[in-house]
Order: C-alpha cells, then sequence, then structure tokens
C-alpha cells in the first residue's frame, strides 16, 4: 500500500475479507476464491504504479453499504488526492489497462464508469470536486439500477463520463460458470480458483475441474477461443 505521493489520482480497492464475502454471497469453495481475487486486484493495481489503499471491512465505516463506501472515498480525498479509483475484487476481467485508461480519462477532466453485466459498475473514477458524499451515499447501492443512478448523478454537473468496456463480476455460482467462458489471460492461480468453485456433487452432478483446467489452457495456448466449456 502506497502513501500520498506526488500522483493526483489514488486507487481505493473497496473489498471485503473472504470471511465476509462467502457470508454473503453462497459459493462453493468461496475462501480461496475471494482470497484468489483479492491478491489477484492487489498485484493488478500495483502495476499501474499509482498510489493503492484497500479498504477491507476492518477499515470500513458505516451502517449501509453505501455510508461506508462513501466514507471510504472520503478517506482517500482527506489524503490530500484530487482523483479517485475505486474497484472491487470480484471483477477478475479487470486489466492494468482499464486503471490507465480511466487515470488518463481523469485527466482530461472526464469523470469514468465501468459498467457491470449486472447493472452495477466494477470501477469509477471521480475528481475530488464531483464528489458530494451526503448525497452519494443515497444512491441505491447494490441494485440493479446503480450504475443508471450513478451515471446520473455524475452527469447533473455537466460533467462527461467515459465509459469503460462492460465486463462481468462474481456475486454467484453462475457467474463463476458464464467467467470461465472468458478464461483467456487469466493466471494459472486465478484460473485454479475459479474451476475449483466448479467442483459439485449436488444433485449427483460432478465437474472434474483438472479436465476443465487442461481444457482451458489448450485453448489458451491456440487462439484463446472463449467456447471452452459447455458444463
Amino acid at each position: 500500500m502506497y502513501t500520498a505521493s506526488k500522483h493526483k489520482t489514488a486507487i481505493l480497492v473497496f473489498a471485503r475479507s473472504s470471511q465476509e464475502e462467502v457470508a454473503h454471497k453462497s459459493i462453493y469453495n468461496g475462501p480461496q476464491l475471494f482470497d484468489t481475487l483479492t491478491n489477484h486486484v492487489l498485484e493488478t493495481v500495483a502495476k499501474t504504479e499509482l498510489p493503492y489503499f484497500h479498504f477491507s471491512e476492518e477499515k470500513q465505516i458505516g451502517n449501509t453499504f453505501g455510508e461506508r463506501f462513501t466514507n471510504a472515498i472520503t478517506a482517500i480525498f482527506e489524503k490530500g488526492y484530487e482523483q479517485i479509483i475505486t474497484i472491487g475484487n470480484d471483477t477478475p476481467q479487470l486489466k492494468v489497462s482499464h486503471i490507465l485508461e480511466a487515470e488518463k480519462q481523469l485527466s482530461s477532466n472526464k469523470s469514468v464508469l465501468g459498467p457491470s453485466t449486472d447493472g452495477g459498475f466494477y470501477l469509477m473514477g471521480l475528481h475530488k470536486s464531483q464528489f458530494d458524499s451526503a448525497s452519494f451515499s443515497e444512491l441505491a447501492w447494490q441494485t440493479s439500477s446503480v450504475f443508471e443512478q450513478l451515471l446520473k448523478h455524475i452527469t447533473q454537473g455537466n460533467t462527461t463520463v467515459f465509459q469503460l468496456p462492460k465486463l462481468s463480476d462474481i456475486d454467484t455460482q453462475a457467474d463463476v460458470k458464464s467467467i470461465i467462458s472468458y478464461a483467456h489471460g487469466f493466471s494459472e492461480e486465478l484460473l485454479s480458483a475459479l474451476l475449483q468453485t466448479l467442483e459439485s456433487r449436488e444433485n449427483g452432478h460432478f465437474i472434474n475441474s483438472q479436465k476443465i483446467y487442461q481444457l482451458a489452457f489448450g485453448v489458451q495456448q491456440n487462439k484463446g477461443s472463449p467456447t471452452l466449456l459447455s458444463l
């Protein structure tokens, strides 16, 4: 984790511990998966060479998600940064290039949103002048309409919003199955953790993750086709 520096922009990794994640998300082998996802996102942000701060539940203050998220953003701005990029730990497709593009757009006086396929968002880039904690905390957080609400909220100030590509995040077991279809470029550790969540004997069904693992990397070594699974 970095401390305040010459940079105007800081990254906020707003992500609960694996224990807290599995308490809210019913995913097989969840603790290992979310530990791996958190390590993955921290490694990703480190490669940007931007200052970053990880706020797990131990540092989050507030009774609701909106309050905790708002307070975390406020804490970053109070450190002297003028711009912030917020991300979570549940979007394995997030790349260094997405974050650096967000910083580039912020430097051009634009705000940035990365929409999720479920109606939420995986990345938000804001200037300090665009952030109002009172109204921000009252948005419909953790709903399928939060992206549209956030977009409307930001553009009320005549701010241009740059949108990154739409990506998928992980909230359910079905999301894991879907994410595997885009496994090209994932590290072996991340792919292995994702595949192990698919090892299930529920309803007499068993998925051999080792076979899928070999299949996945075999395809990656060819053309990276996402059509490697039919689970």
